[in-house]
């Protein structure tokens, strides 16, 4: 990291900054383009790996990407702020980012299905114990990101 002054080492910290962020931008490999999607997620920490859990239709590009290729690059942010200066060269953005790479799996098995909508849903409304029915979770693809490498910077 070039700017090293700006970095989070802090896992404490970081985990504060992930649970401010609401959208996950997740890179795939499309045969030699980025294809990028913002999704909403989930998350929590599994073994010592910071995980993220996300939901979708259950076909389409995405989820073929998926399929060919689970190797994907993330990025999340919050916390923008323009910060001004009197000359435009001074101008600069306060910020939170979290950049990183990893391995997607589709989950198939519905208690850790189940497990999974209950993050994403506690990460968007702050609410616990939703009841997912079989039908409900038969009806989505959840999938799972298991983070490799992470960094994360800030800008006061």
């Amino acid at each position: 990291m070039r700017r090293s002054d700006r970095e989070v080492v802090d896992v404490t910290k970081i985990n504060e900054i992930i649970k401010k962020c609401k959208c996950c931008r997740l890179g795939f490999n499309d045969e030699g383009k980025v294809y990028i999607v913002p999704l909403n997620f989930g998350f929590s920490v599994e073994d010592g790996k910071r995980v993220f859990y996300f939901h979708s239709a259950k076909q389409g590009h995405k989820i073929d990407l998926i399929k060919r290729s689970p190797a994907i690059g993330f990025e999340m942010d919050t916390s923008y702020a323009l910060l001004e200066a009197d000359s435009a060269c001074n101008f600069s953005a306060g910020y939170q980012s979290i950049i990183g790479n990893g391995n997607v799996e589709i989950i198939e098995e519905s208690s850790e299905k189940q497990h999974a909508l209950h993050e994403i849903m506690i990460h968007n409304t702050g609410k616990k114990n939703r009841d997912f029915n079989q039908a409900m979770l038969d009806s989505v693809c959840v999938f799972k990101l298991i983070v490799e490498e992470l960094s994360c910077k800030e800008n006061k």
